[in-house]
């Protein structure tokens, strides 16, 4: 018995995590999915990029693991690379893109969860 109600402790990794396709070719793991944060490692392919938009109530962190991210925010380009994030306010339009040869791998962090809370820019 652990000191942590009726959730049982365990380690997830992207093999055990529930999995998500996104965009054309993208992969997502939910690593924490809670009501008030979500963790999510994302692989994003040479060449992919999601649609622009914003969220009204998430705040989010984009992790790098692998790879290096171009992120839009506001119209700036940032270029982020392993070991390093960059955290998007609620409000802010923003869009990930793979500019590079090779995947990307990071972790986006939101809080609160961004699923439900987001809004397309087309």
């Amino acid at each position: 018995m652990n000191d942590f109600g009726n959730d049982p402790t365990r380690v997830i990794n992207t093999e055990s995590a529930e999995h998500y396709l996104w965009g054309k070719q993208c992969d997502g793991w939910h690593l924490v999915k809670q009501d008030g944060l979500s963790v999510i490692e994302e692989r994003m392919p040479p060449g992919t990029s999601e649609v622009r938009h914003h969220h009204v109530r998430a705040r989010q962190f984009a992790f790098v693991l692998e790879g290096e991210l171009t992120i839009e925010v506001e119209h700036h380009d940032f270029m982020v690379r392993p070991g390093e994030g960059i955290e998007i306010h609620p409000g802010q339009s923003h869009q990930a893109m793979n500019r590079s040869g090779r995947d990307i791998r990071f972790l986006m962090i939101s809080q609160p969860p961004s699923h439900g809370d987001r809004i397309d820019e087309v």
